[in-house]
């Protein structure tokens, strides 16, 4: 069994997450090949874990890695947002959202990851389910396709690269990642050392598994999901999913006045407590051993163990 993962702010992640009782349920929400779990397994010898992942071939390898730790890690294949909507699920006392693609996806996943390979165009974390990139992008019009790129990718040449793939299409279907990555390269310039794709790979990845459009859904059912005085920590790798992170825990960490026009089921005091108020960024000497971890940053908030009163309150008005 190989690992080609490296975990990010892996002990920033355990001491801000670390158990604060014996027994808990730790959640890795995104378990990839398990390198954070495997950590905290082997740390903290009462920990009881639940492994999450869309894709069933990189949890197969976290099974693997693992298995020594028996009956103490069951196992979810799909999205988090799904499992944490079960009401019969036991509540976790933390959960961890590692919004990260794994460095396998883009060595040994085989589907169009990386600009690196010529592999076939697909970018599906569940491979049965949804479009492919290849299927997105001949779908799309030249406009549409401008906008996918600007919004989830921040390309200022948004434009030209949908001018170059759609002139490109004419000729027939884009379906491996070398043709895309070189019609991208043809139509800008290429920007110091980061590669000229760069920006339209994530883009199309981002599209293609809905990440930014499912994660305000994941972060409000794992809040609901998570125990009173549980915890929540979300690592993000890019500025679009960290921003929706940020307001999502900034909004719910904000004390109001319940006030008689509220709504019912209003609740007035914070749902929150935000731990990291910028969030935790990787150093340099970690920087220098994973560079895949430069853009990575760390938010985690405490939630607040007043629920059950506003619940109550809440069917009392029903």
């Amino acid at each position: 069994m190989e690992i080609v993962h490296t975990p990010v702010l892996l002990e920033e992640t355990m001491q801000f997450l670390a158990p604060r009782q014996g027994g808990e349920l730790m959640i890795d929400a995104t378990v990839g090949e398990g390198g954070h779990s495997y950590a905290f397994l082997s740390r903290f010898p009462e920990v009881r874990l639940i492994g999450i992942d869309a894709d069933q071939d990189i949890q197969e390898i976290a099974k693997k890695r693992l298995n020594e730790f028996g009956e103490r890690v069951r196992w979810y294949t799909g999205w988090s947002h799904d499992f944490f909507a079960d009401p019969s699920s036991e509540k976790p006392d933390t959960i961890l959202i590692d919004l990260g693609v794994s460095r396998y996806h883009y060595e040994k996943g085989e589907r169009g990851f990386s600009f690196m390979r010529d592999e076939v165009l697909d970018m599906r974390l569940d491979r049965t389910q949804g479009s492919s990139a290849a299927d997105l992008i001949a779908g799309l019009s030249e406009k549409a396709l401008a906008d996918l790129l600007y919004t989830y990718g921040e390309e200022r040449y948004a434009r030209r690269i949908a001018r170059g793939i759609t002139e490109a299409k004419a000729r027939g279907r884009i379906r491996h990642s070398g043709a895309l990555a070189e019609i991208v390269a043809r139509a800008v310039p290429f920007r110091g050392s980061i590669h000229p794709a760069t920006r339209t790979f994530q883009a199309l990845r981002i599209a293609v598994n809905g990440e930014l459009s499912r994660l305000p859904e994941l972060l409000e059912k794992a809040l609901g999901a998570l125990k009173p005085g549980g915890r929540i920590g979300v690592i993000t790798f890019h500025s679009l999913e960290d921003r929706i992170v940020k307001h999502f825990f900034r909004d719910r960490s904000r004390n109001y006045n319940c006030a008689q026009e509220q709504p019912i089921g209003y609740r007035g005091d914070r749902s929150v407590t935000v731990l990291c108020r910028k969030g935790v960024c990787p150093g340099e000497a970690e920087i220098r051993t994973n560079p895949s971890a430069r853009s990575a940053r760390l938010r985690v908030v405490e939630k607040a163990g007043n629920e059950d009163r506003y619940q109550d309150q809440y069917e009392e008005q029903r």
